[in-house]
């Protein structure tokens, strides 16, 4: 007597690739596939307005899909633990196969069922199939999971490599009686009244065949470009594949090995490792979307909500215009370029002062790739409350930032060239006003301090005063798929890294506003530097904007240990987070 496999889709909805489909195929047995729509678990959050949209869409492709191999996709709604259950009894399932989640409340599910079907004779095995590395497989040196993305990522790329992606299974069959399922039309998850969903129709095609067509596009003609244009938002030259990864419709491991072998694809393969690193940190902090990663920062006094700028701020009519646009750009699309999701979440927390989880609530709603990891992940990262964060006071300017990634006004033009023209608050004002907010609890927070500069004394031959050993040189960035690490380089002799090759020639040295005097005696280039005095340039991994800095510290007295300093032009790496 046949015993079926029954496969459990989750964020999976694809054929290729499917550890848990693929396991099922080989053990030559009747299949039945189901989809669980999940609302009623404990802890399980409610999808958002534009995650339902496409998951209909979604779900409709890979029940196509199913159908042309000749096996139904069963619907069912409620907790999934119980309908599982259920359902592996009601067609004697001798299997049970799914591939594993990672947020806490999913994990509790999981492991509910595998005791009880296991406890009722059947065989349960669960697969990684969402992530390149498991979370508890990426840890430091004392066992610990990491915090900050660089030695992450580095710990990531020493294990072996990325598994192959699995071929679609060649041959699969249904049951000859196919259990009762919903219709996909009766869970309501597009909307009716009103239908607001014509921007997502126009610009979205939800499904695995359509995924793996955009992953080949991106790859022969986005991919050569990507690390110098995907931080300019009117250049389309990002890879659009964040939802496709969302609802599983295209593997990281398949994305992984069809980009590692393209040139320059290494700035686009460590994205990959900023998602993995967002789950990572979900994994061991469930509570990602409600509680600062760093408990220090619940001391920060957010005023009373102003109700009339998170409605601005949420319908894009805050006046300016950056922000204005990738508000827009979300509410007809469902997605926003990431350089203006920074933006736009600096602008709500740090302008506003509005709490960042009142942000991540309405991204949850509004972005067709919002996941429980990522999503809160990247506003903590904005907060500088998260793992890794940029720290509080780094605010991005968003006119500064339009003139640098949209100067030609191609973007704002698109998505706001109607929008008011008057800010509803003042920039600089309101920046002052969220650092002296942040200076008042300074001492609560010392972790999110201002960085200081690096400390190397020199001696007037070239050595390190206080090791008396060579200065080491700067390294040159690296061109391979590990994000720069941080470095320090010194150069005595007052030029510029660029003057050396290390940034190339568009790195040029800021005007030296010094007083005329200070500059003959102390300034680089004199022909002979005063005696116990020396200069240092330091490179160093800015993570707050994504770009090298460039200082140049003075040691004033051999016997004094004072410092001076002044900031060089930033020069791009185009490395961004996501």
């Amino acid at each position: 007597m046949a015993s079926p496999s029954l496969v459990w889709f989750r964020d999976d909805l694809r054929l290729a690739d499917n550890p848990a489909l693929h396991a099922a195929a080989e053990r030559d047995e009747p299949l039945v596939a189901v989809f669980v729509l999940d609302e009623e678990s404990e802890g399980m959050r409610r999808l958002g307005g534009a995650a339902r949209w496409w998951l209909h869409h979604s779900l409709h492709s890979l029940r196509e899909g199913l159908r042309e191999r000749g096996v139904a996709l069963v619907l069912r709604r409620g907790p999934a633990g119980r309908v599982i259950e259920e359902l592996a009894h009601e067609v004697g399932a001798g299997a049970v196969y799914w591939n594993r989640r990672y947020g806490a409340p999913a994990r509790a599910v999981d492991a509910g069922l595998k005791s009880s079907l296991r406890a009722a004779g059947m065989e349960v095995s669960s697969f990684s199939a969402s992530l390149l590395h498991e979370p508890w497989t990426v840890t430091t040196g004392s066992g610990t999971h990491y915090s900050v993305f660089t030695p992450f990522w580095r710990a990531c790329l020493s294990l072996p490599a990325p598994r192959s992606p699995l071929t679609e299974p060649r041959t699969l069959a249904g049951t000859t009686a196919v259990p009762a399922s919903d219709a996909l039309d009766d869970w309501a998850l597009l909307p009716t009244a009103p239908d607001w969903a014509g921007g997502l129709r126009d610009t979205w095609e939800p499904g695995e065949p359509a995924a793996r067509r955009r992953l080949q596009e991106f790859l022969a003609e986005d991919l050569p470009s990507y690390d110098r244009a995907r931080d300019e938002p009117a250049a389309g030259a990002t890879s659009l594949l964040s939802p496709r990864l969302r609802w599983g419709e295209l593997s990281p491991f398949t994305v992984w090995h069809e980009a590692v072998g393209v040139d320059g694809a290494g700035g686009f393969l460590s994205e990959l490792g900023w998602r993995e690193f967002a789950w990572h940190t979900l994994f061991h902090s469930p509570d990602l979307a409600t509680k600062n990663l760093r408990p220090e920062f619940d001391a920060f006094p957010w005023p009373p909500l102003d109700p009339a700028h998170l409605d601005a701020w949420q319908h894009g009519e805050t006046g300016v215009p950056l922000v204005d646009a990738g508000m827009r750009e979300l509410w007809h699309t469902g997605y926003m370029h990431n350089r203006v999701r920074m933006v736009t979440a600096s602008f709500l927390i740090k302008n506003l002062l509005i709490d960042w989880r009142l942000g991540e609530e309405w991204f949850w709603d509004t972005l067709v790739d919002a996941d429980e990891a990522n999503n809160p992940f990247n506003w903590q990262w904005v907060a500088g409350s998260g793992a890794d964060a940029a720290p509080y006071f780094r605010v991005f300017n968003p006119e500064l930032q339009a003139k640098k990634f949209d100067p030609q006004n191609l973007y704002v033009s698109r998505w706001a060239g109607d929008a008011p023209t008057e800010p509803i608050v003042d920039l600089a004002a309101t920046r002052k006003a969220a650092l002296a907010a942040y200076d008042e609890v300074g001492p609560a927070l010392p972790s999110l301090g201002r960085p200081a500069l690096p400390v190397v004394r020199m001696s007037e031959d070239g050595t390190d005063a206080v090791r008396n050993r060579p200065l080491r040189p700067s390294r040159p960035s690296r061109p391979s798929a590990v994000r720069p690490f941080p470095s320090y380089g010194c150069r005595r002799t007052g030029r510029m890294p660029c003057e050396t090759g290390l940034f190339g020639p568009t790195a040029v040295r800021a005007p030296d506003r010094r007083p005329a005097a200070g500059r003959e005696r102390r300034g680089p280039g004199t022909k002979k530097p005063p005696e116990n005095r020396g200069f240092v340039c330091a490179r160093y991994w800015d993570r707050t904007s994504d770009l090298f800095r460039v200082r140049e510290a003075r040691y004033r007295c051999a016997n004094r240990a004072r410092w001076g300093y002044s900031v060089f032009r930033e020069v791009a790496t185009g490395f961004e987070p996501v």
